[in-house]
């Protein structure tokens, strides 16, 4: 079996200056419990499953209102019609920052309909 070009998210060095290490990010989410690190550690991902198609959309309006103030903006995803996840990375640095944690705080400050 060919081996992957990247390397686990324990051992990968940051992208670039201001990239959290895997170390930091994972001491840092846990003060974010609806967070947690991607499969390769370049994002973080909250999860949640809504009450129905119109709640999901109206909790996507919150939080996009949320990501224009701060002018940093989350990667949104509904499958099905209630099953929500919501990825945040700092895409120009190619991996998770300060940023992405902060904005992490606030999504989870709004209130879900």
């Amino acid at each position: 079996m060919p081996q992957s070009a990247s390397k686990p998210p324990e051992t990968r060095q940051p992208a670039s200056p201001g990239v959290l290490s895997a170390a930091s990010l994972n001491e840092r989410l846990s003060a974010l419990p609806n967070w947690a690190a991607s499969a390769d550690g370049t994002a973080i991902v909250r999860k949640i499953r809504m009450k129905n198609f119109l709640q999901s959309l109206a909790w996507f309006d919150r939080i996009a209102e949320v990501a224009e103030a701060d002018n940093h903006h989350p990667d949104l995803h509904l499958v099905g019609y209630r099953s929500v996840t919501v990825e945040l990375s700092t895409h120009s640095l190619g991996g998770v920052t300060e940023q992405d944690l902060a904005m992490a705080a606030k999504i989870d400050a709004v209130a879900l309909p």
